[in-house]
């Protein structure tokens, strides 16, 4: 199972740091992080929580459940939701190549905007779901 997630996050780091809308938003090289550091300029984007579970009925099949956030300093949602727009744009039903599995799809779940307690942070998070089978 950790291999697969492993695959999938690698695919979807490749897939936004290549893509020219993404690096337009935050940055070329895109400032896309697993771990920011204390110091990450705004904006930018991070692999959040991984979550896999088993494809019922099929084997070595997983459903991912993925979340990646957004961070702004801009003055309101607007440079948030179009980063979030961005990363549909890239990810959703993107044909992702995985060594070792296949990807059967990854599909857009939901995205969300909101300025966080600091009053000056804007923070977006977009889900997606994502299924794999071992090859």
């Amino acid at each position: 199972m950790t291999n697969a997630q492993w695959e999938l996050q690698k695919a979807v780091y490749q897939t936004l740091s290549s893509d020219a809308a993404i690096k337009a938003e935050v940055g070329d090289p895109a400032r896309i992080f697993d771990d920011p550091p204390p110091d990450a300029v705004f904006p930018y984007l991070t692999l959040g929580e991984a979550r896999a579970s088993d494809w019922k009925g099929v084997n070595g099949g997983l459903e991912h459940d993925l979340r990646l956030y957004v961070f702004s300093r801009y003055a309101g949602r607007r440079e948030v939701k179009r980063i979030l727009s961005s990363v549909y744009d890239a990810l959703h039903d993107a044909a992702l190549t995985l060594s070792g599995h296949d990807l059967i799809h990854i599909r857009f779940v939901f995205a969300d905007a909101f300025r966080r307690t600091d009053g000056e942070t804007y923070q977006g998070v977009a889900r997606f779901r994502a299924v794999t089978q071992a090859q």
